[in-house]
């Protein structure tokens, strides 16, 4: 059993803006070292912000020059670093994640299943899940609406395989006016993440972005954080600050040896 401290790097995104996001990517991932993180959670759609459509100019392919620089801040901070990209394979633009590990090592890439449909025309589906073995024990990936509540299926094969941990890359929209503090944001991920930790076990954590949507179809619209981490057993061990970059700092008891511990049902329980 070891002790496992993750960073929830609850970043500025701005669209079309891929260098001056990336470097706050690359200074949230040391900020997490200095404070003794071994595994950082970063953002969905990082590099260029989600649904932008400047994604079309500016995407690269992975590996390729934004995952090249994620690699490198891995490596130079010396920890495990989740992140979404936009990834451009041939005439296609994909909304992927990566596992890095602090070699630099690409050990898992995702590309979002559950894409909204506004989305799909800008970017192609994913038609995979994958699970990456670490020293902290078998990690899943995957992207924000991956996690919706009518869309868990996908979270549960990830369970299905072993993962103790759900990693999930994250770009919370709500309208430009939103007031949290009369409407608190995140019910629905908290709906979701708690159903997949408590049937498997699993701590699951979900870090989106800050800042205004300022192309696509949700221009106008504005990316609020309240990242989110839920423990094994449904407690909530982070619901982050909105619209404030911030890092979070949790800590959970990792067993790298730990089986899938699976679940009980009965006939009835299908009925």
């Amino acid at each position: 059993m070891l002790n496992l401290r993750i960073g929830m790097g609850q970043i500025l995104v701005e669209g079309a803006k891929p260098a001056a996001n990336l470097r706050r990517a690359v200074a949230m991932a040391d900020r997490a070292a200095a404070s003794g993180c071994k595994l950082v959670v970063l953002p969905e759609c990082l590099d260029i912000g989600w649904t932008d459509p400047a994604a079309r100019e500016l995407a690269s392919p992975i590996p390729g020059r934004s995952s090249e620089i994620l690699r490198q801040a891995a490596a130079d901070a010396g920890v495990w670093l989740a992140a979404g990209l936009v990834e451009r394979d041939s005439d296609k633009l994909y909304n992927t994640a990566l596992l890095i590990s602090p070699a630099g090592e690409i050990v898992l890439k995702h590309r979002k299943i559950n894409e909204l449909a506004l989305a799909h025309d800008l970017y192609a589906q994913g038609a995979a899940l994958g699970a990456a073995d670490t020293p902290f024990g078998r990690v899943g990936l995957d992207i924000c609406a991956d996690n919706y509540p009518d869309s868990l299926e996908l979270g549960s094969a990830l369970g299905r395989m072993g993962c103790r941990l759900l990693l999930s890359p994250c770009a919370w929209a709500v309208d430009g006016d939103h007031d949290d503090a009369r409407k608190p944001y995140g019910g629905l991920w908290l709906e979701g993440y708690t159903a997949l930790s408590k049937r498997y076990g699993m701590t699951v954590v979900g870090v989106s972005c800050v800042g205004k949507i300022t192309g696509g179809p949700w221009k106008g619209r504005r990316c609020i954080g309240r990242s989110l981490a839920v423990g094994p057993d449904g407690q909530v061990l982070a619901h982050l600050a909105c619209d404030e970059e911030t890092l979070g700092v949790i800590e959970i008891a990792a067993d790298p040896g730990e089986p899938y511990r699976g679940v009980s049902a009965t006939a009835e329980s299908f009925a």
